[in-house]
């Protein structure tokens, strides 16, 4: 058995096992050569770790001491290994990655990339709003807005994103465009509510202490971004969005945005994923894989391609 490597884990077997026997049993090797081993050590050492009899094998005090800290150095070992291992290991099986809806607008257009990159990993992509959890549910990624609370899980931004409020041409003809947010009384709007709270979603409004509120005449509620953005291009009302979902309608000029100026909303995307202690190679490769295609140069990219739209007042 090589040293230094080799007494410290025939120490540690045996002190963990009670014997020389059992250890050498764990080991694959004869008890006397785990003895010899560990005396070995001893002598390198200069202090003695077992006190020896005929029927029993106890550490002393300093054995004690001394495999508590070989103990975290093996365990350290061993990761440090099986990382390497899992780094090397080809991706592959099946990835549950949960995607708020509006999100597909971002994701589905870098995904033939990432499957060219890794053919033997089978995406199964769940669209939904609801607020699931991974570890109960045995979803590998997920991407989501707003606060982590879960401490069991780990994290990494994605894009920014920003919310407007939109409505279409034709209704501003009609109702006339808000400057400011007092403007908005009297107003048609179209709602979001958040499926998991049912709460409705508050407009990104900068309001002065003498308006903290602004009420509007809410013509319809829904629960989906995309059905919220239909309708408002339909005319219903002015509608909240993020920048993405609006981008399209706002080039096209089914959309303007309103009250610009007044708006302060910034917001975050987030990868999340299970705090295990060794990262399988397929969540380790989705993860830097949308950390890069959605994250600062895209960001900066997006912005600038979003400035550079047509003014949405003209």
């Amino acid at each position: 058995m090589d040293q230094p490597l080799g007494g410290l884990t025939a120490f540690v077997r045996t002190a963990d096992l009670g014997s020389f026997v059992a250890a050498g049993r764990a080991l694959g090797l004869s008890a006397s050569a785990v003895g010899k081993a560990v005396t070995a050590l001893e002598q390198q050492l200069g202090v003695r770790l077992f006190q020896r009899s005929t029927r029993s094998l106890r550490l002393t005090e300093e054995g004690r001491l001394f495999h508590e800290r070989c103990r975290r150095i093996l365990d350290d070992l061993e990761d440090a290994q099986a990382s390497l291992a899992q780094a090397v290991a080809t991706p592959r099986g099946r990835l549950r990655v949960s995607v708020p809806l509006v999100s597909y607008h971002l994701i589905l257009p870098i995904l033939p990339e990432f499957v060219n990159l890794y053919p033997e990993v089978e995406l199964d992509l769940d669209f939904n709003d609801r607020i699931v959890d991974l570890i109960e549910e045995g979803v590998d990624v997920a991407i989501r807005s707003g606060t982590l609370p879960d401490s069991r899980l780990m994290s990494r931004a994605l894009r920014p994103f920003q919310l407007l409020l939109c409505a279409a041409p034709a209704y501003l003809e009609k109702y006339g465009t808000p400057d400011c947010p007092r403007d908005l009384q009297g107003h048609q709007s179209v709602r979001f509510r958040f499926p998991n709270s049912g709460k409705l979603q508050p407009w990104p409004l900068s309001l002065t202490a003498d308006h903290p509120e602004i009420r509007t005449r809410t013509v319809l509620t829904c629960n989906n971004m995309e059905a919220l953005r239909g309708a408002t291009i339909s005319g219903m009302g002015i509608g909240c969005m993020p920048d993405f979902l609006a981008r399209d309608p706002l080039a096209d000029g089914r959309l303007r945005t309103v009250l610009d100026a007044h708006i302060d909303a910034p917001g975050q995307f987030h990868l999340l994923w299970p705090s295990n202690r060794h990262l399988s190679p397929k969540v380790r490769v989705l993860v830097d894989f949308l950390s890069e295609k959605l994250f600062s140069d895209r960001c900066e990219s997006y912005a600038k391609d979003t400035a550079a739209l047509p003014s949405p007042r003209h």
